[in-house]
């Protein structure tokens, strides 16, 4: 009996050393994309994504449901859409856009469509804003109270960021993706 106490106090202090050398391998992964780092989280309660267009974080038990899914809005943009609704009040969406046009093929259409972005990323320089990454919004029908938005730039990314998602909610250990 008089043993106990002393096993008990090794346990405890060989306990540490273990947690540490299980603690360094933290499963950090490089997506194939250069622009995405997803890594687990040291804190297993938290999704987290870092974007261009600011920072998003959720409690991984606050997470109802995940879905992707692709949508044509009003007829001239292809919208690729990750959503995470809550059992809070906010709605998170992270978007991909394209036209139409660069789905379809046709030289002409497309030079066009580039020439139009090129003048709104000029537009953007000269007012110092960084138009390309902001959400795209039309007000009234796209803005919600509640809704939280992300314009992602690469459809990787947005494939990316949905998979960091499901794992993390799948599995129930916090991840961080970042996005640049």
């Amino acid at each position: 009996m008089k043993m106990l106490p002393g096993i008990i106090c090794l346990t405890l202090l060989l306990a540490p050393a273990g947690l540490a050398q299980q603690g360094n391998n933290n499963g950090n992964n490089q997506d194939e994309n250069e622009n995405v780092r997803d890594a687990t989280n040291d804190n297993r309660r938290f999704w987290e994504a870092s974007l261009a267009g600011g920072h998003y974080m959720v409690a991984l038990d606050r997470i109802s449901n995940i879905s992707m899914h692709e949508y044509v809005l009003d007829g001239s943009l292809v919208v690729n859409e990750v959503t995470i609704d809550t059992t809070g009040r906010a709605l998170a969406r992270f978007y991909y856009i394209q036209p139409v046009t660069d789905t379809m093929g046709g030289n002409e259409v497309t030079r066009v469509v580039d020439k139009g972005r090129q003048l709104l990323e000029r537009a953007g320089q000269r007012v110092g804003s960084d138009v390309h990454n902001m959400a795209q919004k039309k007000y009234p029908e796209t803005t919600h109270a509640g809704t939280i938005e992300y314009r992602i730039l690469d459809i990787r990314d947005l494939d990316a960021l949905y998979n960091s998602l499901r794992k993390a909610w799948e599995s129930g250990k916090g991840r961080k993706i970042t996005i640049q």
